[in-house]
């Protein structure tokens, strides 16, 4: 669910408005840790287009399924107003380690897709779309328009490295060729 930023940070929280009066805001949780908050004593904050600056965390609490935060020297309304759209970023390194077989979706993206039994690439690897269920590989082919759709299950990718940036595939029959026409098949 996070994102990495440039592969040197983990955008954790998007700001969504201010909560309270002394400054404090509501952020909708980007992390499948949401536990991470309860020791955050600092983070980077960052909008489009700007470099991430540093903010101390003074609180943070969860509440009606979103996270309160109230950093050092926003102390109004108008103050955490100004910080509505930015996200909430830790450095990459500080991320949770994750068990064997487990990524983070930003990790998959510019990899390489391999159907190893025919011998042939995909593609790359552009967005992984999350679901709430099986999750969605959009991978590019080479020299193609048209983005190939990949479920991310463990019986279809077989092996993911993402150090070597390389996901083997081995489709169930016709899955390529229904992306070729769109999902859709002619009805007479």
């Amino acid at each position: 669910m996070a994102q990495n930023i440039a592969g040197q940070f983990l955008a954790i929280a998007q700001i969504l408005r201010p909560q309270g009066r002394k400054g404090e805001v509501a952020a909708e949780i980007l992390t499948d840790f949401p536990e991470r908050f309860c020791g955050l004593q600092s983070a980077l904050l960052e909008s489009s287009g700007q470099a991430p600056r540093p903010i101390e965390v003074e609180r943070s609490w969860p509440h009606k399924g979103r996270i309160i935060l109230k950093f050092s020297g926003v102390d109004t309304i108008e103050g955490a107003s100004r910080l509505r759209g930015l996200q909430v970023l830790i450095p990459w390194e500080q991320r949770t380690s994750l068990p064997a077989h487990h990524y983070y979706l930003c990790e998959l993206q510019g990899c390489r897709v391999v159907w190893e039994r025919q011998g042939r690439e995909i593609g790359t690897v552009v967005e992984v779309e999350a679901t709430g269920g099986v999750d969605i590989l959009h991978v590019q082919p080479p020299g193609e328009k048209a983005e190939v759709l990949i479920p991310l299950a463990q019986e279809i990718c077989t092996q993911i490295d993402v150090g070597a940036r390389r996901i083997v595939i081995d489709p169930p029959e016709d899955l390529l060729e229904l992306n070729d026409s769109g999902g859709a098949k002619d009805k007479e």
